[in-house]
């Protein structure tokens, strides 16, 4: 299994300050993501991974619903750096 590196829109200086910003926190849950889904592509059957990924995807959606309510141009810039859809509301 080859490891893929993921692209960082966030500079190394900023991120020692911001660790605790919704942007810089659904930057890493989408790493972990697709981590998660290139694993998953291979171990189909990894069903503790697959309850991860919920865990995570549910968790990155909780913080997107917030930043959309609380900023919208922050919640659209950032999903449109990491190319990721919008959020369904409900």
């Amino acid at each position: 299994m080859t490891k893929k590196s993921f692209i960082s829109i966030i500079p190394h200086e900023e991120k020692a300050e911001n660790r605790g910003s919704v942007e810089f926190q659904v930057f890493c849950f989408t790493n972990k993501i697709r981590r998660l889904t290139s694993h998953l592509e291979l171990h189909k059957k990894d069903y503790s991974s697959q309850r991860g990924l919920r865990k995570i995807l549910g968790k990155r959606q909780r913080l997107l619903a917030y930043l959309s309510k609380k900023d919208g141009v922050r919640y659209k810039e950032l999903i449109g750096q990491l190319n990721i859809r919008k959020l369904k509301i409900r």
